[in-house]
């Protein structure tokens, strides 16, 4: 029986690593450590790639991810053609929500998977449509002081304290949450042509 491949993740996200987890996978986490300011593009799309990419390629060059399939992964909000990644402050928070109540967004995030056996890789950006509801003053205020939306991409969440102001969305759920599990899928087949079923825990 052929042994399971490792799974790595490249990012210290707990979101991602919960989806992961559900799905009945088992990755290691090994933090990237990329500079993310220091990388830009020309659209909000390959920002989320080139982020991806540069996350999964500074793990995969690393000896402890040897002999793994690594996976990196970006989110980002993008908002009148803006990329929108993690408010720097609460005041920047706040400001966001109070642009973003009442309309929709795309989130995107770009997907890199390196198998450090053969080199071999596959990448692909997933995107969902966030409709956002109109949240007071009030509750925007007291969303922002929980201090969550300050270390998400598009000062928001899915699966935390603003679902309620998340009205609908048009896409894959696990996406705006952090990793968009089809895409995964395909990528596995696409690159290193694994199964997703054979990396089950």
């Amino acid at each position: 029986m052929t042994p399971k491949r490792r799974l790595v993740l490249a990012s210290q996200s707990p979101a991602r690593l919960g989806l992961l987890r559900q799905a009945g996978l088992a990755p290691e986490v090994i933090v990237s450590g990329v500079d993310e300011d220091a990388l830009t593009a020309e659209t909000p799309e390959g920002l989320a790639q080139v982020l991806a990419d540069a996350k999964a390629e500074a793990v995969a060059a690393r000896p402890e991810a040897a002999g793994a399939l690594v996976v990196g992964c970006d989110s980002l909000l993008e908002l009148d053609g803006r990329p929108l990644g993690k408010p720097a402050d609460a005041e920047e928070a706040i400001a966001r929500w109070k642009s973003m109540r009442g309309r929709a967004g795309v989130l995107r995030t770009g997907h890199c998977l390196i198998d450090t056996v053969d080199g071999r890789r596959a990448s692909g950006v997933a995107s969902t449509t966030v409709h956002f509801g109109e949240p007071t003053d009030d509750e925007v205020a007291a969303y922002v002081a929980s201090g969550e939306p300050l270390y998400v991409a598009g000062a928001f969440t899915l699966d935390g304290r603003s679902a309620p102001f998340v009205e609908r969305i048009e896409g894959d759920a696990g996406n705006v949450i952090g990793l968009s599990l089809p895409l995964l899928r395909e990528l596995l087949r696409e690159g290193p042509g694994i199964p997703i079923t054979d990396l089950w825990a």
